[in-house]
């Protein structure tokens, strides 16, 4: 596999699992501490971590260290690139005809 590749399945991961789905939707109304997170999301904080840690390390949410705390926001920037790599994954592409086909 080639770096490309690499890069892409993070951030197919970090979809793939229904409390990161939840992490994202509870980060659509701004940026919150991990303390917050924890709160509405039912898990543990060491399972917490390794969920923001897949989110952050796919580019899709960033996070910014203040004190003891943690907070997360989206990435735009970050969601922007899945959105252009789901697309370019899943395009269609008509084969080119070729001369030998002929």
């Amino acid at each position: 596999m080639n770096q490309a590749h690499l890069e892409n399945a993070k951030i197919f991961k970090a979809f793939c699992d229904e409390t990161r789905l939840l992490v994202l939707e509870l980060l659509q109304g701004g940026e919150k501490c991990a303390c917050v997170l924890l709160e509405k999301v039912a898990v543990g904080q060491s399972t917490l971590s390794h969920h923001m840690k897949i989110l952050v390390e796919s580019g899709i949410v960033n996070a910014r260290k203040e004190r003891k705390w943690t907070y997360y926001s989206i990435n735009e920037d970050g969601c922007e690139i899945a959105s252009r790599v789901l697309k370019e994954l899943t395009a269609v592409r008509k084969a080119k005809s070729s001369k030998l086909l002929r």
